[in-house]
């Protein structure tokens, strides 16, 4: 996580996350669905769902911050509890991909470099997709639940359709990580590992057991919702202690 903080003293990493967060923000705006339904001011789901994955391989914390940022500033002139929740959610779309890229063992080799013709790396890519889409959308309606934004039965139908949405959007943003990744190292230099400086990165506090402390947040958190979805009152703690599992492994990758 460290270098999600010491990024800012980059300027090359300053300027990506604003371009990041530009080109994000301006997808969103241009091509977006709203589900005003299930929760006012809350879904949002177009073509900048492929976005977050695909910047936060490439560009690291930069392109964490950058979605994030400008899924905030998309919501300016509607901000509510939920803005801050999103900001949350959409940084840890971006977070968790490039974090978890080399520590979720065995599948992970420990390498930040793509192999693009390898199976391992497609399938690490596709399970690390559904992993960080299902933990950006329990840490969201967990608290929409706390909050008691939105009942349960509505609760359920919400995780289904972001988690889904936003997987669907990173799979086909792979497509384009695969193509991209060569030119954005080599031609551009752009690929955030080489951009920051090797001690700002740092090493992970514990990276293997924080991925699958995320992984596993991920099954306990949808669980508790699905709990909560059949009535049953323990349904926010176990919602809850998911969440918990996702935000201190986050920190730990």
């Amino acid at each position: 996580m460290k270098a999600a903080f010491t990024m800012w003293k980059n300027k090359r990493m300053v300027i990506l996350a604003a371009v990041c967060a530009a080109i994000y923000g301006g997808a969103r705006a241009a091509l977006m669905i709203d589900f005003p339904i299930l929760a006012p001011e809350f879904m949002g789901m177009g073509v900048a769902n492929l976005l977050p994955m695909l910047f936060g391989l490439l560009f690291g914390p930069a392109g964490a911050w950058g979605v994030a940022i400008g899924h905030l500033v998309g919501d300016l002139g509607t901000l509510t509890w939920t803005s801050l929740f999103d900001f949350v959610g959409i940084f840890l779309l971006g977070y968790l991909p490039y974090t978890m890229w080399a520590t979720l063992k065995p599948l992970a080799d420990g390498q930040r470099e793509p192999a693009v013709r390898n199976w391992r790396s497609w399938t690490l890519y596709i399970l690390i997709a559904f992993i960080a889409a299902v933990a950006s959308s329990v840490v969201v309606t967990t608290w929409l639940e706390v909050l008691r934004y939105v009942p349960y039965t509505v609760l359920f139908v919400i995780l289904i359709i972001v988690s889904v949405a936003n997987a669907f959007g990173s799979l086909i943003g792979g497509i384009l990580f695969f193509a991209f990744n060569g030119v954005v190292k080599k031609r551009l230099g752009l690929i955030w590992w080489d951009v920051m400086d090797e001690q700002d990165i740092g090493e992970p506090l514990a990276g293997t057991i924080g991925a699958w402390l995320v992984t596993g947040g991920t099954l306990v958190g949808t669980a508790g919702t699905l709990v909560g979805f059949g009535g049953i009152s323990a349904g926010q703690a176990i919602g809850m202690f998911g969440m918990v599992l996702i935000v201190v492994g986050s920190i730990l990758v």
